[in-house]
């Protein structure tokens, strides 16, 4: 694949008010996306965007952007990434585009883009916008300038899509719930949701201010929805991020239960359904617990590199529905086309209404290894992972451990470390080893 310039694993991102997160760059991007996608059909986007401060300054410039290419605009606000990708089929635009950050602080931000079936655009599509923002841009006569609209009932169609992912005999009342919302995209959707199927919901970071948006709460930061589910006597939590495509969840005794175990439950309720087709996807990151669990079931398990986009890749080769990453992006493709935390939260809920048990015992069916993860600084031009003795000492551990744990090297994406990762079945062990091959990297 062609090297990319400004697209990365999940479209376009940085911090705001530097390239390419300004609002020059944007307002060309918006053109030269409008270019692109101006060959066929509707000629008319959506735009949706999480609560971040920067995406009223953001949204104005893609607006400009495309309008200039002669695109129609449909304004949603603020929408979960997992919407957008679902809206965008349902009025067969052209394209969706999000504005968010995930995950990251508020000061960061980003633009993803989904093709016309709700799916990240292919690598084609964004290696030719690559192309066209070295192009100066134009603009398209009066008389063909893109107009804008505010589509106003976007959060009721999406509250009633993922209600439609949970079978209707079953009702969520009697239960009480905690919902997270990270102060991000899904605070007008995700207790609505859970409320209209019967729960009692007790909210949580669910009133943006533009700035709080992921901090101190939502799915990367467990700690406030597990004493207060704990506090509040409550039957589980349910923590989204800031955009609203990962989910995790807390048991009633305030556990966390991550992306690994979530998919294990809902991969065994759809086998007991006899719904389950094909196997499960994880990445290199999953636990061998998952693994060695699905196994019991005879559920086959392959591993993705990590990200969603390759978890998808492996799907989809596999023609298989389910897979997941450990951080939580849970990908059932039965039900959508891309990871939604909200539809996710609903496929554990379904399963736990139709077993009559709760989480906690629910994810008594796999058992997690201890993993430990070292990373070691490595000097810039030197590669460890090709070192003879790098090598000879992770043959050494791998023979120590056949057959009942893992060993992965990898480096990392963004700075010059190694990350040496063991699992196996018992904790001291583990860390002995992980530490014998982190000091051979750190020889080298």
């Amino acid at each position: 694949m062609s090297s990319r310039k400004y697209f990365g694993t999940d479209g376009v991102r940085g911090l705001v008010g530097k390239a390419p997160i300004s609002p020059e760059f944007v307002m060309k991007l918006g053109w030269a996306a409008g270019k692109v996608l101006a060959t066929s059909g509707t000629k008319k986007v959506l735009i949706g965007k999480d609560t971040r401060i920067s995406g009223y300054m953001l949204e104005s410039a893609l607006e400009a952007g495309f309008s200039a290419a002669g695109i129609d605009i449909g304004l949603m606000g603020p929408m979960p990434t997992p919407a957008v990708a679902y809206l965008t089929k349902t009025f067969r635009a052209e394209a969706g585009i999000v504005i968010s950050a995930s995950h990251n602080p508020y000061y960061d931000n980003g633009i993803k883009f989904f093709s016309t079936s709700g799916e990240k655009l292919p690598d084609d599509i964004e290696l030719a916008i690559e192309k066209m923002l070295d192009e100066p841009m134009d603009c398209v006569e009066s008389a063909k300038l893109g107009k804008a609209v505010r589509i106003n009932d976007a959060a009721g169609r999406y509250i009633e899509f993922c209600k439609s992912n949970f079978p209707a005999p079953l009702t969520l009342t009697g239960l009480k719930i905690v919902v997270d919302c990270a102060n991000g995209a899904t605070y007008h959707i995700a207790p609505n949701v859970f409320r209209e199927l019967g729960a009692t919901v007790i909210e949580f970071a669910s009133k943006p201010d533009g700035i709080n948006i992921n901090d101190d709460c939502g799915a990367t930061s467990m700690a406030n929805i597990s004493r207060l589910v704990v506090e509040q006597e409550a039957d589980l939590g349910i923590a989204l991020d800031g955009d609203g495509d990962r989910l995790m969840m807390v048991d009633h005794l305030g556990n966390v239960v991550d992306g690994d175990e979530l998919i294990f439950i809902i991969a065994r309720a759809a086998q007991q359904r006899q719904q389950l087709n094909g196997g499960v996807v994880g990445t290199l990151m999953s636990n061998m617990g998952l693994e060695l669990a699905l196994q019991q079931l005879d559920i086959p398990f392959e591993r993705a590199n990590v990200g969603d986009r390759y978890v998808m890749e492996k799907l989809k080769a596999n023609n298989w529905q389910l897979g997941a990453e450990n951080s939580g992006h849970i990908i059932n493709l039965n039900c959508t086309s891309t990871g939604d935390g909200i539809v996710a939260a609903l496929n554990v809920l379904e399963a736990i209404q139709q077993s009559a048990k709760n989480l906690f015992t629910l994810r008594q069916g796999m058992q997690k290894l201890p993993q430990l993860l070292v990373n070691v600084r490595f000097v810039e031009g030197s590669d460890p992972l090709s070192d003879p003795s790098v090598k000879q000492q992770v043959k050494v551990v791998e023979q120590e451990l056949a057959g009942r744990g893992r060993v992965l090297l990898r480096k990392s994406g963004t700075e010059p470390l190694v990350r040496v990762m063991v699992e196996g079945p018992d904790a001291d062990e583990v860390k002995t080893l992980a530490e014998s091959i982190a000091d051979k990297v750190r020889a080298v």
